[in-house]
């Protein structure tokens, strides 16, 4: 009885589809949050260089 319901275990396919919607499913959501992250540090690091050249640059005032 053990041998046929491995048996039949081995062969179901049902199991499958559902790691697979698993594994796709972590990946979208995962990708955006990966894009996320990496567009978000280099945002940080651009201003800061653009805070420090504003800083940097001389202003004249008119009297």
């Amino acid at each position: 009885m053990l041998k046929r319901f491995l048996s039949g275990f081995r062969r179901c396919e049902s199991g499958a589809v559902t790691v697979d919607w698993v594994v796709l499913t972590a990946a979208l959501v995962m990708l955006p949050i990966a894009i996320g992250f990496i567009v978000g540090q280099n945002t940080a690091d651009v201003s800061e260089g653009v805070g420090a050249h504003i800083e940097n640059e001389s202003t004249i005032t008119y009297n």
